[in-house]
């Protein structure tokens, strides 16, 4: 295991409103943020901090970004790769599209293909589900020597975009590239959820060793992923991450308290609410019931057709903090019950700050075993049942007790030992102070 890493790139300081914007403003967008806001509950994601800065940090070098439609600057909502390209400053040798792709055009599971975009005329790559061998080959084919990250995460091990950093990173590693990531929010705090991944359980959806919400921005776990996970993964690790930070942000924040927009991170992830209840709802999509794909609230809808009132009626009677539950019925577009009427609940967020979301699914997930004999564990890919399960939740642990009849609270408590330890050993990572 490396030690942290030796410096910590550049730091979002004091005066950055001060600073004039270098960048070109692209035909046709606004110029209302020119000159970044500074002041209460105005944060500047690493991109604007670089922004203002006139892209200094690319200076010399021809980057290879790993971005999506998050990855934007406030001066006029523009693409980090639109508005790099328009200020003739940056030397881009090749866009990384994820799952979803640059574009944002393909839905859950699929990517846009590699293609030349049409608007920069830069080759854009198909990174979605790219292991490293074939990140090295991209950098080979671009000639790209710095590898760029600016992607709004949402916090959760199984959202797909920090496991295509972290093969990037090693790829980056064996190929000499440097690494430098645009810091942006964890929309759902600073404090670590869950259960710790654990060998046997690896996949797309949870490639290492964190903890199921890791409370912690791409920046931090880039430096995490290097000093702690990536000389086992690939050999070697990077001389340095250089993350340029955030200014503004803590990690008591909300996405709602940054004064930053709600870009869609993904075609399932319309709100920041929706991120605030993904990663403990989308355990759902390891069951039989509709995790709301095919509605307009995704991962707040929860239901199937053998569902009824008395699920609501259960979880509200249990009153967890922050949420109320529905009695809702709703008819999926896509994805499982597809054309069914689903009875189930649609969860309300009454306090964003006491909402823990692996709680409250761990609680919805009893209740509908012990009212409904059709609830079960949905066989993926022809994959046993139950299988799916130990994926998102990184062990075989969750359901075990689950299927001992075991309570909701125990299996919370279950899983607490895994969130001091990860917050032990995440410690040296972190750039912004925990209190």
């Amino acid at each position: 295991m490396n030690s942290p890493v030796s410096r910590r790139g550049l730091v979002a300081g004091a005066g950055i409103g001060a600073v004039a914007v270098a960048a070109t403003v692209l035909p046709g967008a606004s110029n209302a943020h020119a000159t970044p806001p500074t002041g209460s509950g105005t944060v500047l994601p690493g991109v604007d901090v670089a922004h203002a800065d006139g892209w200094r940090v690319f200076d010399g070098r021809r980057i290879g970004i790993i971005t999506n439609p998050t990855g934007i600057i406030r001066d006029g909502l523009i693409s980090i790769v639109d508005a790099m390209h328009a200020s003739g400053k940056v030397d881009i040798g090749a866009v990384f599209g994820p799952e979803h792709g640059f574009r944002g055009t393909a839905q859950a599971g699929d990517s846009e293909g590699t293609y030349v975009d049409e608007r920069t005329g830069i080759t854009v790559y198909d990174a979605y589900g790219a292991d490293a061998a074939k990140f090295e080959t991209f950098y080979t084919e671009s000639g790209v020597d710095t590898i760029v990250f600016d992607i709004q995460d949402v916090g959760v091990r199984f959202y797909t975009y920090i496991w295509t950093m972290y093969e990037a990173m090693i790829a980056a590693v064996r190929t000499g590239k440097d690494f430098i990531v645009l810091d942006r929010p964890n929309p759902v705090g600073g404090t670590p959820h869950g259960t710790m991944m654990r060998d046997g359980y690896t996949s797309g959806v949870g490639k290492d060793k964190i903890l199921q919400a890791h409370g912690m921005t791409a920046g931090e776990l880039a430096r995490y992923f290097n000093g702690e996970l990536l000389e086992e993964a690939g050999g070697a690790t990077l001389d340095e991450v250089q993350v340029v930070e955030m200014a503004g942000w803590e990690p008591r924040m909300l996405f709602s308290e940054t004064g930053l927009p709600f870009v869609m991170p993904s075609p399932n992830m319309p709100t920041a609410d929706t991120a605030l209840l993904y990663y403990g709802t989308g355990m759902f999509e390891a069951t039989n019931m509709s995790e709301g794909r095919g509605t307009t609230r995704p991962f707040e809808l929860i239901g199937a057709p053998y569902a009824d009132y008395r699920w609501a009626a259960e979880l509200n009677d249990r009153g967890l903090p922050g949420v109320e539950f529905r009695e809702a019925y709703f008819n999926p577009t896509f994805s499982k019950h597809e054309g069914e009427v689903c009875a189930g609940v649609q969860v309300h967020i009454t306090d964003p700050h006491e909402v823990s979301s692996i709680d409250v699914a761990t609680h919805m997930m009893t209740a509908a075993r012990d009212l409904y004999d059709d609830f079960g564990w949905r066989a993926l890919d022809g994959d046993t049942p139950g299988r799916w399960i130990g994926l998102l939740t990184g062990s075989g642990l969750f359901q075990r007790l689950f299927e001992s009849g075991t309570s909701a609270e125990q299996i919370i408590n279950s899983w607490r030992a895994d969130e001091r330890a990860f917050e032990r050993r995440r410690r040296p990572y972190l750039l912004y102070s925990r209190t």
